[in-house]
């Protein structure tokens, strides 16, 4: 059975970092990414990673700030996020797919990813 498990989120202030991990349980994906989703708002892509060669995709928002990786002996991936702004918080969630991988850079939709974690929070303040 597949499972999505991310963890780290929490709670801090403007210009702090967390990192958030997402271990994924029963096989190896093509690809795997995160997703957010502020109150009020539709869920929106943050980055991916493909698994196998390690091409990443970056909203624009979050590009030089939040750095995605892959720990291929953890079956992990985690989302540095550096410079926290309010305008982060969410509830962040982790995506799998068994496509992709290879030289393609892993898509920013919804419809890229099967498989979703439950989301873990993640709030910035003032």
């Amino acid at each position: 059975q597949v499972q999505l498990v991310e963890s780290g989120g929490g709670l801090v202030q403007a210009g702090g970092s967390l990192r958030l991990s997402c271990v994924a349980s029963g096989r190896t994906f093509g690809r795997m990414g995160w997703f957010r989703q502020a109150p009020g708002k539709e869920r929106e892509f943050v980055a991916a990673i493909g698994w196998f060669i390690g091409i990443r995709n970056y909203a624009e928002s979050v590009k030089g700030r939040f750095a995605i990786s892959r720990d291929s002996a953890k079956n992990t991936v985690y989302l540095q996020m550096n410079n926290l702004e309010p305008t982060d918080t969410a509830v962040y969630y982790c995506a799998a797919d068994d496509r992709g991988g290879g030289s393609i850079r892993p898509g920013a939709s919804e419809s890229d990813y099967t498989y979703w974690g439950r989301g873990t929070q993640v709030t910035v303040s003032l």
